[in-house]
């Protein structure tokens, strides 16, 4: 199904397979064919009081892609992603997450049923609980996907026992992939910064979900931390086929590992498209250089 590389020494552009092993678990939750459309932001607006934080936002994501929404800070990122997560109701628009049997309408739903119909996120600043382990972490993910009454639960056995053996089957080929088995019974607020990020990826993608939503992974990291949680965003993309919506300031790894970018500035949607064209829009540049520098 899967074919894990466990790299070493890998760079943006340049990535080595050293080992490969098949997994028996598919850690995407789409059942769509690759290149279908996924997610559809439609003329999304927010506001908060007198400011406008989204205005008449459209974009389309489709399955098996990392999307990149970038943006000089207070474009817009964040609130735009809290409105596909259910954290946000827009005032305006629509958010449809399309899926293999049924569309959803994200733009009302709860977080806990967005979550359920397959969207998964990971935050700016950790949000992991400190004092249980990398595994505990991991298997909180999977709560979506349990189905015991409290009574078995409580005593842990029968379909309880059955169900948690079966969900740290697949946390610990999400385990694998990020290359975190040495950390598994440690507590996570006793591992280094860049670990507990690649741990909250592991949270986000032991959901199984249609639709990955990272929000600066790579925040706060050194050139090396970077450059792993780019190869791992990757292999979650390539070797998962999970659907990536990404924000993250770096215009060098955006640029890289992205197969689309779309640009926000003070709300709005000012480009879209590939990297390379982005890259040399007017108004991007505008945006992150000045009017001066565009001159």
């Amino acid at each position: 199904m899967l074919a894990s590389p466990h790299q070493q020494g890998a760079q943006h552009g340049c990535r080595r397979a050293v080992i490969t092993r098949a997994y028996r678990h598919d850690l995407n939750g789409s059942h769509l064919e690759p290149g279908a459309p996924q997610l559809e932001v439609d003329r999304v607006s927010l506001t908060f009081g007198g400011v406008r934080a989204l205005d008449d936002v459209s974009l389309d994501v489709v399955q098996g892609e990392i999307h990149a929404i970038i943006g000089p800070n207070g474009a817009g990122k964040t609130s735009l992603l809290n409105c596909i997560s259910g954290l946000y109701r827009p005032d305006g628009g629509r958010i449809i997450l399309h899926g293999g049997d049924a569309d959803h309408s994200l733009a009302r739903a709860r977080p806990s049923r967005i979550a359920r119909w397959g969207v998964a996120r990971s935050f700016q600043n950790i949000e992991l609980f400190r004092h249980l382990s990398v595994l505990d972490n991991l298997l909180l993910g999977r709560h979506v996907h349990m189905r015991h009454r409290l009574l078995p639960s409580l005593w842990y056995w029968g379909s309880a026992r059955r169900q948690e053996i079966a969900q740290r089957d697949l946390v610990e080929e999400v385990i694998d992939l990020l290359e975190i088995q040495a950390h598994r019974h440690k507590p996570v607020g006793s591992l280094a910064y860049g670990i507990q990020k690649r741990v909250e990826l592991g949270r986000a993608l032991a959901m199984q979900p249609a639709v990955l939503l990272l929000d600066e992974p790579m925040a706060g990291m050194n050139v090396e931390e970077k450059e792993d949680m780019a190869r791992y965003v990757l292999d979650v993309n390539e070797l998962a086929g999970v659907t990536v919506v990404l924000i993250e300031h770096d215009m060098e790894v955006v640029m890289d590992i992205s197969r689309r970018v779309s640009v926000l500035d003070f709300g709005l949607l000012i480009a879209s498209g590939p990297p390379d064209a982005v890259r040399q829009d007017e108004k991007v540049l505008e945006a992150y250089l000045g009017q001066e520098h565009t001159a």
